[in-house]
């Protein structure tokens, strides 16, 4: 079974098992979370939401926390000694999908 979830803006087809890199959510590495904010349910029958599936969730545990890889920003003009560097490290949560509730 899978489901289509939306999380962080973002959405993600998830089944039993997978293992993501969500936008941060505001808890600890070993919690659990629940998405309740299931848009499809795939299967031997479809579920599609208008626009979610009601009753619908999905459980996941939270593996840990962390920054992507430096994302290097170089603005340069031309003969006008112009020139800025910047960084960036983007914050995600790694989780685990555990049981789909159809």
């Amino acid at each position: 079974m899978q489901a289509i979830i939306e999380t962080g803006g973002k959405q993600y087809k998830v089944a039993e098992g997978d293992v993501l890199f969500i936008e941060k959510l505001e808890a600890d590495a070993g919690e659990g979370v629940v998405f309740d904010k299931v848009l499809a349910i795939l299967g031997d029958e479809a579920k599609i939401g208008t626009p979610v599936v009601e009753g619908a969730k999905v459980d996941a545990t939270i593996m840990k926390n962390g920054k992507g890889k430096k994302v290097r920003i170089f603005k340069f003009k031309a003969k006008k000694g112009y020139r800025r560097r910047q960084g960036h490290r983007q914050p995600y949560t790694k989780v685990q999908i555990g049981k789909i509730h159809a």
